[in-house]
């Protein structure tokens, strides 16, 4: 599959998805990274808007699955609590997670997209396995090295700005 840095879209918030959009572009499962897309790294609680997204696109059934590095229990505690299946340790850019995920769903890759606020792991790993990518700017860049990852992948971001959509 396509080593790239460059996602296939970007958004603003990954509240900007909708049903009609995954739907134009043929996506039938919606993998979403956890810290820093769903929630900042510092709480487990959502935005009042990102928790009715949650349930807005669960209810009109849109299959969703956390796919997250992270190897702490608060994302499975969030993913229990809003009715999301979860694969931690996904080991992003690496496939283990995403494949994991997409043999759970029994899904072909181009079936799926991945959203997510790094490009070095979510956007590469997605492109790697053959799934469309959706960039999401961060909710919080709270920590030097989170700045320090930004200011790297702004390149990878201007190179992409046409594929900014307004959903």
């Amino acid at each position: 599959m396509p080593f790239s840095f460059l996602p296939s879209v970007m958004v603003t918030s990954v509240t900007e998805i909708t049903p009609a959009f995954l739907k134009s572009r043929g996506i039938d499962l919606l993998m979403l990274d956890f810290d820093n897309t769903i929630v900042p790294y510092t709480t487990s609680q959502p935005t009042a808007d990102m928790e009715l997204w949650i349930k807005c696109m669960l209810r009109v059934g849109v299959r969703m699955c956390v796919v997250s590095n992270s190897h702490k229990d608060r994302v499975k505690v969030f993913c229990r609590k809003y009715g999301l299946p979860c694969i931690t340790h996904a080991k992003k850019p690496f496939s283990k997670g995403i494949r994991e995920c997409l043999e759970q769903f029994a899904m072909e890759s181009a079936q799926c997209a991945i959203a997510g606020d790094q490009i070095f792991t979510d956007t590469l790993g997605g492109n790697c396995a053959g799934l469309q990518t959706i960039l999401v700017k961060p909710i919080c860049n709270h920590n030097f090295w989170l700045k320090a990852r930004h200011v790297l992948e702004k390149p990878f971001i201007f190179a992409a700005r046409k594929r900014r959509v307004s959903l």
